[in-house]
């Protein structure tokens, strides 16, 4: 902390002494500095600079005083004692300050005195020393070049001399200067006398002279610039004017310089002895021009002088001598009118020739002479004609001096013949500002063409492409054309090149852009539906300055939720106004995330919004309806066919399980014996009571059990009424008696009465193994009440479980012919029902209603 006190107080200190040597105040009431050999010094050489007490300072005789040097306030020798000496060398260009100081106790330092040095070199002599007078009343004022600069005060003398002794000079000092003005005017009776100049350089390390330079009046003297100038149009026609200005007495001669202001070069004309006058010819119509003059005192000797001010003026008006460039749209807004929009490019200026107020727009029809005329301000105009008919348009700029020419132009269809269609359309960048596009003719059709028009519009999102349309045409040799107005990088134009013939038109089209890179930002999902068997996904545009380029595909990614898979994609190619597109490729009941992402030639944007959507995958219920009722119908035709019917029951009892059977009637339970329970007791009814008190059946289905030819013993007659049938059927009688198998005997027939049938049922649920089938009639009238148990069922046999001794009938053959098995339940836990040690079959079991009533007849 001490020492920076101590450096900031010491800097402090250097400062004032330095400000007291330029003010010549001599603070040195301590001591002394001295410097030898002097303190101005060239550049290299080296000084001795001595330091010493006054012998009247308290630290004169104090053992410990030391004397200090500084440099530019920086500490660069010390010295015990009262006096010091130290040499220095190698000091920069300029004035250096040195300070002498003494420290006493070691904790101050008191200043004693100071000194500057100077380093410097001597001057060079002045070079190109050049005089001038600013007019005839003008002082002369000499210039030269001084050489390097001294870094010391230097003093300049200007000296003049001419004839009849006269002398003048001129002095100055700084440290370069370079100019001295004498205050004299040369007159123009001395305009042939000669004079001379001179100027000497001085500093305290040297001197030096330039060489002398001799001139006279005229080679001195420069004109003062003309004023006053004005130009003047003859009956107001720009093809001749009058520029006029003023001049000193003594000028000959003057030149003229003029541009249109937008031109970077000018046009020269010099004029001799013009007396301020001056004739101009061909100029451009209405163009804005710039006007400067300058004038001289003699052809071959003197300057010229300064140029005159800017003079800006617009030439008048003529009649226009060009003709517009004309475009045109159609659109049809009814079966029987068009709208036409035409649109042309401004006339150059040196076409319009003055200021277009309006332009004429006609369209004629030729064939029917209809013509329609409408004036406007615009660049474009915008009208509805009839659909029918052969229309042309011409245009015309109109000025206050008159109308140019009409432009005329077919409306044909623009594109509407595929054989003027050029073909293989291509657009590539050429650099930021331009595009080239190339194309091949249109074929067979090439000879037809008469003029390429290529048109270029920017693609703006959301909307059709932007209007109005740029365009250039292109002669029908020439297959390339180079874009480069109205061109922006980063931008994407819909190009298109029409080929046109005196009444006909064709069009291909492609996308364009100057320069291109990957998108900023991805399409924006906005919607996902399910039609079908499809899901069509909706998103929304990427803002125009975030497409940068044109984008030539969009890509639709999927993956499962949660899935770490790669995604799947679809490449979708770009058209305009698109914003929807199908997937077919997602299943249905599956949760699926899904984005999209647009590229250009350059890239592939970042992806946009990601959607979570999971399809349903509805079935197609027209068709399933459809498909059903179709079914329904066939079926109900071949199931109203008898013999197909019956024949598809009996495949499907095939199908039916070998442990399911029909259960037997239980009689105890029956509908008859609840009925008529006074069967078993009152047997002296007769059977006509009986048959009259049964109810009349209808006409059921006819149950078909084929007969076994076996001796067959009669059992009795019944009739037959099935709980699932609400008809009886009437057949023969020889079908309506029920058989037992036995011993091979005659057929006969044996009535039974109610009693026995009861019997017979109460000995089929009560049945000995070792019972035999013979002895059936008798055990019918005294077995015990024991019904068939409802867990037992009666299943039919093969004809293979006969006796071999019994020979199968014609019947029985055909029946184990058309027996089969095609039941995939397991039959090895169910016991089939044994009869007498014999199992007792439907093939041997024959019973029918119609041949017991038959019988009892």
């Amino acid at each position: 902390m001490a020492r920076t006190l101590r450096g900031f107080l010491l800097g402090l200190n250097f400062l004032f002494v330095w400000l007291l040597i330029k003010a010549d105040i001599d603070p040195c009431k301590r001591g002394t500095v001295t410097v030898k050999p002097s303190p101005v010094i060239p550049f290299g050489s080296a000084v001795n600079i001595s330091c010493s007490l006054n012998p009247k300072h308290r630290c004169w005789n104090h053992p410990g005083s030391k004397l200090v040097l500084s440099k530019s306030g920086k500490k660069v020798h010390s010295h015990n004692g009262r006096s010091s000496t130290i040499q220095v060398s190698n000091l920069s260009l300029g004035s250096t300050v040195f300070v002498c100081e003494v420290d006493c106790s070691q904790t101050s330092q008191y200043y004693v005195c100071g000194t500057e040095i100077s380093v410097g070199v001597a001057p060079e002599s002045p070079r190109n020393l050049s005089c001038l007078q600013e007019g005839e009343r003008g002082t002369v004022a000499c210039t030269w070049d001084p050489g390097l600069d001294t870094h010391l005060k230097t003093h300049y003398t200007l000296q003049l001399t001419g004839p009849n002794n006269v002398t003048c000079q001129d002095q100055g000092s700084c440290r370069n200067c370079n100019h001295l003005s004498l205050g004299i005017s040369l007159t123009s009776h001395l305009a042939e006398s000669k004079f001379t100049v001179s100027v000497t350089a001085k500093n305290q390390l040297g001197n030096s002279s330039s060489f002398p330079f001799t001139f006279t009046f005229l080679d001195i003297v420069r004109p003062l610039p003309p004023w006053d100038i004005r130009i003047d149009f003859l009956n107001a026609s720009e093809s001749r004017c009058i520029v006029q200005w003023k001049d000193e007495g003594q000028v000959v001669l003057n030149r003229l310089r003029y541009r249109p202001s937008n031109s970077m070069s000018w046009n020269m004309v010099n004029a001799i002895n013009a007396k301020g006058r001056y004739s101009l010819q061909h100029l451009k119509p209405f163009t804005e021009y710039e006007f400067q003059i300058s004038s001289k005192l003699c052809l071959s000797k003197g300057s010229w002088s300064n140029w005159s001010k800017l003079l800006t003026t617009r030439t008048p008006e003529e009649v226009p001598v060009g003709t517009l460039d004309i475009w045109y749209m159609k659109q049809n807004i009814s079966s029987n009118r068009q709208q036409i929009s035409l649109f042309w490019k401004n006339l150059s200026s040196s076409e319009a020739r003055g200021e277009i107020l309006q332009y004429q727009v006609t369209l004629q029809e030729v064939t029917r002479k209809i013509t329609l005329q409408n004036i406007t301000t615009h660049t474009s105009w915008t009208g509805v004609i009839p659909r029918t008919g052969a229309w042309t348009a011409s245009v015309s700029a109109a000025s206050s001096k008159g109308s140019s020419a009409p432009t005329r132009i077919n409306l044909v269809d623009l594109c509407g013949t595929g054989l003027l269609a050029p073909s293989w359309v291509s657009a590539k960048s050429e650099n930021m500002d331009n595009i080239v596009v190339t194309w091949q003719p249109p074929g067979k059709a090439v000879s037809a063409v008469r003029e390429y028009i290529v048109e270029w519009r920017a693609l703006e999102p959301g909307r059709n492409v932007s209007f109005p349309p740029h365009w250039l045409r292109n002669p029908p040799y020439n297959t390339t054309a180079l874009i480069s107005e109205n061109i922006n990088p980063y931008v994407c134009y819909e190009i298109q090149v029409h080929a046109l013939s005196e009444d006909q038109g064709g069009c291909s089209s492609t996308l364009g852009d100057s320069r291109h890179k990957a998108p900023l930002t991805g399409p924006h999902i906005i919607a996902i539906t399910e039609k079908r068997k499809s899901l069509f996904i909706s998103w929304s545009s990427i803002p125009a300055q975030e497409q940068m380029g044109c984008i030539l595909y969009y890509r639709i990614y999927w993956k499962e939720r949660d899935s770490a898979a790669q995604p799947e994609l679809c490449e979708i190619p770009y058209r305009h106004s698109q914003n929807s597109s199908p997937v077919s490729s997602l299943q249905p009941g599956v949760t699926y995330v899904l984005w999209m992402t647009a590229l250009t030639a350059a890239g592939e944007s970042p992806q946009g919004n990601q959607r979570e959507f999971c399809p349903q995958g509805k079935a197609n219920w027209k068709a399933f309806v459809a498909s059903s009722i179709c079914i329904a119908i066939i079926m109900v035709g071949i199931f109203s066919v008898r013999p197909f019917r019956q024949k598809a029951f009996a495949f499907l009892s095939t199908l039916r399980p070998q442990w399911y059977c029909r259960t037997i009637p239980d009689p105890a339970n029956s509908t008859w014996v609840k009925k008529y329970p006074i069967v078993e007791e009152k047997t002296h009814l007769s059977m006509d009571n009986l048959l009259m008190a049964w109810p009349t059946p209808e006409e059921p289905e006819p149950l078909i059990i084929n007969e076994v030819l076996y001796q067959m013993t009669p059992v009795f007659k019944q009739p037959y009424s099935p709980q699932r049938q609400g008809t009886l059927s009437h057949s023969t009688p020889k079908e309506d008696t029920i058989y037992i198998a036995s011993s091979p005997l005659p057929t006969g027939t044996l009535i039974a009465d109610t009693r026995q049938l009861v019997n017979l049922y109460k000995m089929l649920g009560r049945r000995e193994p070792d019972s035999k089938l013979g002895n059936l009639t008798n055990s019918l009238t005294v077995a015990p009440v024991d019904y068939l148990s409802s867990h037992e069922g009666y299943l039919p046999s093969n004809m293979e479980d006969l006796s071999p001794h019994e020979d199968p009938s014609t019947d029985s053959l055909e029946l184990e012919h058309q027996h089969i098995s095609l039941s995939i339940f397991a039959s090895g836990s169910l016991r089939p029902l044994t009869f007498c040690g014999e199992r007792l079959t439907l093939d041997q079991l024959k019973m029918r209603y119609d041949s017991f009533m038959s019988n009892e007849a």
